[in-house]
């Protein structure tokens, strides 16, 4: 399956579009990463506890994004957008992670 952010593809045909196909995946910050981050902070400037955590939230949203593209009958999906939202409140220090895009089958030429 291809993945892409622009919209069309190189030296192939767009033969049908099959519409907006997405993935969400939230993460939860606990006490623990937060107290590791932070002293990570100070010391070497990056918290690689949350980018980790990120990487497998989108690593997850893109999955379940392609999984539902191919129940569609799509081989790739164009106009690939990622999104992080910070839901706070009473969701407490979620994230929510977000793909979409526009799942198409196409052709080479």
């Amino acid at each position: 399956m291809i993945l892409t952010s622009a919209n069309t593809l190189q030296s192939r045909e767009i033969i049908e579009y099959k519409g907006l196909v997405t993935g969400e995946f939230l993460i939860g910050a606990n006490i623990y990463k937060d107290l590791f981050s932070g002293v990570r902070d100070v010391v070497v400037g990056r918290t690689s506890a949350y980018e980790d955590e990120l990487e497998k939230a989108r690593e997850h949203a893109l999955k379940e994004m392609e999984e539902k593209a191919e129940a569609l009958g799509a081989n790739a999906i164009i106009g690939l957008k990622i999104s992080y939202d910070n839901l706070g409140g009473t969701m407490g220090n979620t994230i929510l992670v977000t793909a979409y895009g526009t799942a198409i089958r196409y052709e080479e030429k």
